[in-house]
């Protein structure tokens, strides 16, 4: 139709055809360029980004990498935390980076790295961010110290949806909506909740200010993939340091239980007409129980049992100071009401409400029958007697170290008196004996106790131990151990 119309306009006027024919080229050619032109455009466009993905995947192996190294040289937890947030800002090509993490009590986020460049990321107190204006030094204190609220601002909203997000401006977001002072930084920002093990642990943040340009696509799905790399990272050197500090946590608790042992007798000691034997097992590393003999200036024999309310550490530091304070006070007189009195006044001012120490001191005298005992708050110790085959229950009086400061603790607290006859057996025991379980959770109770107190008394302090501990181990059976055992036999010859 075209070339018609040309052969039309060639009958009527001749000159107007090399004009038609020379515009129609000319817009066939343009039309061509100007398509060349665009094809080359997006060509070069697509190239470009298709360098950047690269160059982020490149920077991101190159953080991984840097991430590995780290946790094979179990490096501190800051060094790790600065290292994130490097590395996150170079694969990213950010401003700034921040990592807020959360504390024991799940209710603050506080910061653990935050760069130099990284802006506030809440509303900052008006006072404080004109003040910084003036001294950078003390808004930068302040930005590393301030506890965010996890239900606070960006922050917040990033671990509550627990998703990523992508804001093109910071002070338009509606976490600042009729916050007073508003936002002061003009910055796009990215947030990343950081969980492991379906568990949050803290937040991961990027900015870049207006002039860098708000972050891509690109950048956001990249942001994603290295703050996932980053949890991991994170989540597994906190379950390496939880391990370390419980190895660490492990053989220092060996150390103080070697040190107990040696607070404990070592061997039996010598009385003449007496013989004695004692043991002690503790249900975890550190006791709560002890026992002990003290040679007095007297020539007499001080023998005492405790048991520490509780159990662990703090049971074992206060057995400790127990016996510390018990030694001091037993050489000074022989009343073991007295010495109890001395030891609970000197006890008491420290103790913790809950906690108590239940102490039965016995005191034999050289070349003598006699005993002299003083029970705070103890089990009541058992005696056989050889001659008609009774065990009779010592009851005298008491209560346990650390419920009264002094007075009351001294009124009903008395010393009691009664004779050994030869062959004669005292047992002084704690309540792990009586109160251990089996598997079925039934205890091994006093009326098993006194059977094989009653059956192997006859035979002497050692035959009375040795049946305890062995009818007590084959009644719990595969149980774990509750609480200390401890046992003393005091046997007249």
């Amino acid at each position: 139709m075209f070339t018609a119309g040309i052969k039309q306009l060639a009958v009527v006027e001749p000159q107007w055809v090399a004009v038609v024919w020379v515009t129609w080229v000319v817009l066939i050619v343009g039309g061509f360029g100007l398509g060349l032109v665009r094809v080359r455009r997006r060509m070069r466009e697509l190239s470009e980004e298709k360098d950047a993905i690269e160059g982020g995947e490149r920077r991101m192996f190159s953080f991984l990498h840097s991430l590995g190294v780290m946790i094979e040289e179990d490096c501190s937890p800051r060094r790790l935390y600065r290292v994130i947030v490097e590395g996150v800002e170079e694969v990213i090509g950010a401003d700034g980076g921040a990592l807020y993490l959360l504390g024991e009590d799940g209710k603050f986020l506080h910061p653990s790295a935050v760069s130099e460049q990284c802006p506030p990321l809440w509303v900052v107190p008006g006072d404080v961010w004109e003040k910084g204006q003036e001294d950078a030094a003390s808004l930068a204190s302040y930005l590393r110290l301030a506890q965010v609220p996890v239900e606070d601002g960006v922050m917040g909203a990033c671990l509550t949806k627990a998703s990523c997000l992508l804001i093109g401006e910071m002070k338009e977001h509606e976490a600042f909506a009729g916050a007073e002072g508003g936002y002061q930084s003009d910055v796009a920002a990215m947030f990343a909740p950081v969980r492991y093990a379906g568990k949050a642990i803290g937040v991961l943040a990027v900015v870049r200010g207006r002039e860098g340009g708000v972050f891509s696509e690109n950048d956001f799905d990249l942001f994603q993939s290295v703050a996932e790399q980053s949890a991991f990272a994170l989540g597994n050197a906190l379950v390496h340091q939880e391990a370390s500090a419980k190895r660490r946590m492990e053989r220092e608790l060996r150390v103080a239980a070697d040190v107990q042992k040696i607070l404990l007798p070592s061997t039996d000691p010598e009385m003449p007409g007496y013989r004695i034997h004692g043991m002690n097992v503790p249900a975890q590393l550190i006791s709560g129980d002890y026992y002990d003999y003290m040679p007095l200036d007297y020539g007499a024999l001080g023998v005492a049992i405790a048991d520490v309310s509780g159990k662990g550490v703090s049971a074992g530091l206060m057995m400790a100071t127990c016996r510390s304070a018990l030694r001091a006070a037993a050489v000074r007189t022989a009343s073991p009401a007295e010495a109890l009195g001395v030891v609970n006044r000197q006890l008491f001012p420290d103790m913790r409400e809950d906690m108590f120490i239940s102490l039965a001191y016995v005191i034999l005298e050289a070349g003598s029958c006699r005993m002299r005992m003083a029970r705070a708050g103890h089990d009541a110790p058992w005696m056989f007697r050889q001659e008609s085959g009774v065990v009779e229950v010592m009851k005298p009086g008491g209560l346990a170290l650390g419920v009264d400061d002094g007075p009351v603790f001294e009124r009903v607290t008395k010393d009691f008196e009664c004779e050994f006859s030869s062959g004669d057996c005292l047992l002084l025991y704690t309540d792990g004996v009586n109160e251990a379980e089996n598997m079925e959770g039934e205890e091994f109770g006093k009326e098993r106790m006194l059977d094989a107190f009653r059956g192997a008394a006859p035979r002497g302090a050692e035959a009375v131990v040795q049946a305890l501990n062995g009818q007590l181990a084959a009644f719990v059976g595969g149980n774990r151990q509750m609480d200390d055992i401890t046992l003393i036999v005091i046997e007249r010859r």
